[in-house]
């Protein structure tokens, strides 16, 4: 009996621990499903119940200053899937085949994508509009299309280092579009609904609808006309001339305001993926260069505020110059003689400016530069852009101060120099460029305005009054006669720098040709920048490749703004100058042609010989007159229509080759060229009658700058 007793309290005893121990069991397992892995399971079971729809946000407009549309945002489907619906379904298999061939995607991937240990997957994002219509008539389970904002530019490459790119994701990635991303961008929304495991609604769940914050609209300073002259002159010279890069900035140099921007080489932002990635860098703001002769504005405009030179400093240039153990030259080594500072600015001398160079000295030199803003970040408002590279003063010799007055040696950013320009020509005082004017909401309310931000004041107004009249002569009688703006007042220089040799040094056969300048001369209502990457050809110079795209740009862009045209005017003080008239190059114009011509700009005329052309004129072209002043024109007998004609043989001097082949040809004479450049000899002499068919022999030689 007390055997039996035993077995039964054993089997009692081994009862209870067995309990016991299922009961620590249970426990440890409701603790570690509870309290270890309950957040993790909860969010499971969550993403199972939760159907979370994303809603997109519209990305703001991009208007340009007259409110046309540069950039929008339209309505497009994507495709999205929930994996526990389609597993639902049983149809995984039929689901990723009809999908990956309706869509072109590859079915194995598909698959894997479909049946995700996820709530919401994207199947492919901004689909056709016939695709998104197929989606709809198949009713696949699980399978969703949403709508979703997509950027477009309606008008393609116009503008577009400036607008940017978006993404699929409705990000900037690129230009205004990335840099203002956080107000242009808006916030998405949310649909959240749950179901049970039957895909069915749960009764007072959560039904939760988050909606969208669309994006703030931008208001930009570019003028749409402005910019669209830019391009197009900017095209035809990057074609032509088969550039490697070019870039155009205009700006007003009182506000700071950019009116145009153009990069090339250039891309659609619609289609971007289709351009070589080198094509989106804008060149006006990423890459910096040794900026040449144009720099020598920066020069004179720390010489003259220093009071290194004045009215009536003159210098003497034999063609070269040594510094230390170097020996610097100007073009070509020509020597220009005996000059004042405003000649050696007309002529781009070399030699003058490493004299005035000299003279500032290394500390003031480096003190201006710095205050120009050259070696920092100007702060436009567009990502990317480059501090440009300079010689640290610390270790600036006498001979890297002497290249860097002429425009060596430091690197600089075409906006750089456009914003430093624009100083001179906004009475000395520096403006942060900037592209955004306003920034308004859906109801056209105003949320932010940009005013003009001036930085400091680097120069004198009176300083720079003198210099904007200086820079009027370089395009007057200087190196940028092809700048010239028939009853504009223009001011400006040229630039044509070698390009550094990768490992030290320069290139022989490429060069940088640029012009920069601004009109009126006096007053300001434009500053533009011409810069052009190694033009192919010749000549490659400044005055020659840029200068012309300058002034093309700037005479349709003051026409459009209306800026009147100069008149003389007796009690204006700031012109501090006597009136004058360019005389118009008439040689080779038939007779009444070139009366009308000359009689036009108020200049008289006194005919020479007989004949039917002009061959001769006195003074040159471009010379600088007063009105009523007599302009004389010698006639050649040269009949087009008469075969057996004797010609005159005009003077040649000064033209260029493309001109002299055209003046001889109209005459039916033949040129034999030598050298390049502009003519500066001829045989036979000018004045002298040849029969019809004869040759002419010119001698060419390159401009200096």
């Amino acid at each position: 009996m007390q055997t039996t007793s035993l077995l039964v309290r054993k089997r009692i005893a081994a009862l209870f621990f067995l309990f016991t121990l299922g009961i620590f069991l249970l426990g440890g397992r409701v603790f570690w499903v509870q309290f270890v892995r309950g957040a993790e399971l909860s969010e499971k079971a969550e993403q199972n119940r939760m159907r979370d729809e994303p809603v997109a946000s519209k990305r703001g407009i991009v208007y340009d200053r007259n409110g046309n549309e540069l950039a929008i945002s339209v309505s497009t489907d994507s495709v999205c899937a929930y994996p526990a619906d389609i597993l639902a379904s049983n149809k995984k298999k039929e689901i990723a085949y009809k999908l990956a061939e309706l869509l072109e995607m590859d079915e194995e991937k598909l698959l894997k994508t479909l049946t995700k240990r996820t709530s919401f997957v994207w199947v492919k994002r901004q689909i056709k509009p016939d695709q998104a219509q197929k989606i709809r008539e198949m009713d696949l389970p699980g399978i969703r299309l949403t709508e979703e904002s997509h950027r477009q530019y309606p008008n393609g490459i116009f503008c577009s280092h400036v607008l940017g790119i978006s993404g699929v994701d409705n990000t900037g990635l690129e230009g205004i579009d990335h840099y203002y991303d956080e107000l242009v961008g808006g916030s998405k929304g949310r649909i959240v609904i749950e179901k049970d495991a039957a895909n069915r609604n749960i009764p007072e769940a959560t039904h939760e609808y988050i909606s969208p914050v669309d994006g703030a609209n931008l208001i930009l300073t570019i003028d749409e006309t402005i910019q669209y002259i830019a391009e197009r002159e900017l095209e035809k010279v990057f074609k032509e001339r088969g550039a490697k890069a070019a870039a155009v900035i205009v700006m007003d140099p009182a506000t700071g305001e950019i009116l145009a921007l153009a990069s090339r080489p250039t891309f659609d932002p619609n289609n971007y993926g289709e351009y070589p990635a080198s094509n989106r860098r804008n060149f006006a703001i990423n890459d910096a260069y040794e900026p040449g002769s144009t720099m020598k504005i920066i020069t004179a405009a720390m010489a003259m505020e220093e009071k290194v030179v004045d009215g009536e400093s003159r210098f003497f240039c034999p063609g070269h110059v040594k510094v230390g153990k170097e020996t610097i030259s100007c073009a070509n080594g020509k020597a220009h003689g005996s000059q004042t500072f405003a000649q050696i600015v007309e002529n781009s001398c070399n030699v003058g400016f490493v004299q005035v160079g000299l003279d500032i000295g290394v500390e003031k030199y480096c003190q201006y530069i710095n205050a120009f803003g050259f070696g920092k970040l100007t702060g436009i408002d567009l990502p990317g852009e480059a501090e440009g590279i300079l010689v640290p003063q610390a270790r600036a010799k006498q001979i890297d101060l002497a290249v860097m007055a002429m425009g060596q040696a430091n690197a600089v950013t075409p906006i750089q120099l456009t914003t430093a320009v624009a100083a001179v020509a906004n009475d000395g005082k520096l403006v942060k460029p900037h592209l955004v004017k306003q920034v308004i909401d859906n109801n056209g309310k105003v949320i932010k305005k940009y005013e003009p931000e001036v930085v400091r004041r680097v120069i004198s107004e009176e300083t720079a009054h003198q210099l904007c009249l200086i820079l009027e002569g370089e395009v007057t009688v200087g190196t940028g006669l092809n700048a010239y703006i028939e009853g504009y007042r223009v001011a400006g220089k040229t630039g044509t720098a070698q390009k550094i040799k990768p490992g030290g040094g320069y290139l022989t056969n490429e060069h940088v040709a640029s012009f920069v300048g601004f009109a009126p001369a006096v007053n300001p209502r434009l500053v533009c920048m011409v810069v052009v990457d190694a033009p192919q050809g010749y000549p490659y110079f400044g005055g020659w490749v840029a200068a012309p795209v300058f002034k093309n740009i700037m005479q349709d862009a003051l026409h459009y703004l209306e800026v009147p045209r100069h008149k003389s005017q007796e009690n204006d003080k700031t012109l501090d100058k006597v009136e004058y008239i360019l005389v118009p190059d008439v040689v080779n114009l038939p007779l009444a042609e070139a009366i009308s011509l000359l009689n036009a700009r108020g200049l008289k005329v006194k005919v020479s010989g007989s004949g039917n052309i002009v061959w001769q004129q006195t003074p040159q072209p471009r010379t600088k007159l007063q009105p009523g002043a007599q302009v004389i024109i010698s006639l050649s007998p040269f009949d087009k229509d008469d075969k057996d004609s004797e010609v005159t043989i005009p003077d040649l001097q000064g033209k260029s080759m493309r001109e002299v082949a055209k003046i001889l040809s109209d005459l039916g004479l033949h040129l034999i060229p030598e050298g390049h450049g502009l003519a500066y000899e001829q045989s036979p002499a000018a004045g002298k009658v040849v029969s019809r068919g004869s040759s002419i022999k010119v001698k060419f030689q390159p401009v200096g700058e």
